[in-house]
């Protein structure tokens, strides 16, 4: 099978589908819970963010200007078997040259923490990225201090690779590469 490249293969990929979560584009019915996440205190500290000042009507609005003019990179839903929506995942900063992006992911809804959805999760995705684009290297930061997302990354394949400081915030960065064959997810 022929690869595409990073921008066709992210273009519209299809829904993703692990032992626990299905990855799906992002819809205009996803805004509520992102919304409630943005303004979650907890969630934002977690992701060393503020949580959002703007109206529902306001994130709304940027929200659907986002899904029809995407900004690079390619954001994900992360639904549950079921089609319960618990987060989102995202890659971005998506460099052809060096073949790398970045990768974000978040479980907003504290039901599905601690249960391994953020990890299968994150292994669909890998596993679909490096099989489907010519991407070689992802990374991601994470706060130094936030060991819950250091041991999932870890279990993922990621490892620690350098440190990066912003503002008051001290993050480890961690990457993973294609051939480190990303286990499959459990």
């Amino acid at each position: 099978m022929r690869r595409a490249s990073i921008f066709q293969a992210l273009a519209g990929p299809p829904t993703l589908v692990g032992n626990k979560v299905k990855l799906r584009p992002k819809h205009l019915q996803d805004a509520a819970n992102d919304y409630s996440w943005r303004k979650d205190t907890e969630l934002c500290y977690l992701d060393a963010t503020i949580p959002t000042l703007s109206s529902f009507e306001e994130y709304l609005r940027n929200h659907a200007e986002e899904l029809h003019h995407p900004s690079g990179g390619y954001r994900f839903a992360i639904e549950t078997l079921d089609g319960r929506h618990i987060g989102n995942c995202s890659y971005y900063n998506i460099d052809e040259v060096k073949r790398e992006a970045a990768m974000g992911i978040m479980i907003g809804d504290r039901a599905y923490w601690n249960q391994g959805y953020g990890a299968d999760a994150m292994l669909t995705s890998l596993n679909y990225l490096f099989s489907q684009t010519k991407l070689e290297r992802i990374y991601l930061k994470t706060l130094n201090w936030n060991i819950r997302a250091h041991k999932c990354f870890e279990k993922c394949g990621f490892v620690p690779c350098g440190h990066l400081f912003r503002g008051d915030h001290s993050f480890i960065i961690m990457e993973i590469h294609r051939s480190a064959k990303p286990q499959k997810a459990k």
